[in-house]
């Protein structure tokens, strides 16, 4: 049997991954970063064939990685982790920059990136593992770095339906719900689209909403931090 929480378990950072090809920009959240060698120096990344970026990245040959950091506006995952470049100007909010390879580079809450090229593709199944050569790299904050267990914890999130650690909700909703029960836990409710849980006691700050403000009370038109989801779309846990 597969206990699917044991994934979370493993060690990750969350990273923005961009590419561009012939004019066209994409950009994904990712978890999936690591160094493979140090001569030369490369780093690999996952992608989900399904995803936009997938078919950018095996055009141009080229994609940057940056690090996030620790403490920031969540708005940046959920634009980019929770929306789609076909339909949804990712960078138009963002601050980013054009890399040495003439490929978008986000700067905004990151603390490092790096500009590669793509030297292996590998089909994993699902995802395609891309291995690049860096050519270019900077240090950007002494910030700590965000990590996938922070993620998690401090956000209350699932992971986006194409990371290579998706997990079906209905496969946590029993755990979560027991979780519940056990602690004695205030209502909560959940943003049916990227995960992200209103907790009555804890608020939502960066919205203004004070800590005790029970969810019937939000105004009308508030939406989820993470992906911008209205009311409509969150359901009681």
């Amino acid at each position: 049997m597969i206990d699917f929480k044991t994934f979370h378990k493993l060690s990750y950072g969350l990273y923005l991954i961009c590419s561009e090809f012939e004019g066209q920009k994409s950009g994904y959240v990712g978890n999936t970063g690591f160094q493979v060698t140090a001569t030369p120096s490369t780093i690999a990344i996952s992608c989900n064939k399904d995803n936009f970026s997938c078919n950018i990245i095996q055009k141009s040959h080229l994609f940057s990685i940056s690090v996030l950091q620790k403490e920031l506006d969540v708005t940046i995952i959920g634009d980019f982790g929770f929306k789609s470049m076909k339909d949804f100007n990712k960078f138009e909010k963002h601050l980013y920059k054009t890399g040495k390879l003439g490929i978008p580079v986000v700067i905004e809450y990151c603390i490092a990136c790096f500009e590669c090229n793509v030297i292996k593709e590998v089909d994993c199944g699902s995802h395609i593992l891309f291995i690049g050569e860096v050519i270019e790299s900077e240090k950007l904050s002494d910030a700590p770095p965000l990590t996938y267990d922070y993620y998690h914890e401090r956000y209350k999130m699932l992971a986006p339906k194409n990371a290579p650690t998706y997990i079906e909700p209905e496969l946590l909703k029993q755990d979560r719900e027991e979780q519940i029960f056990q602690n004695d836990l205030p209502s909560e409710y959940i943003c049916t689209i990227c995960g992200y849980t209103y907790n009555q006691e804890e608020g939502d700050l960066a919205s203004g909403i004070l800590p005790g403000t029970p969810f019937e009370e939000l105004p009308e038109d508030y939406v989820c931090p993470i992906c911008r989801a209205g009311k409509d779309f969150f359901k009681e846990l």
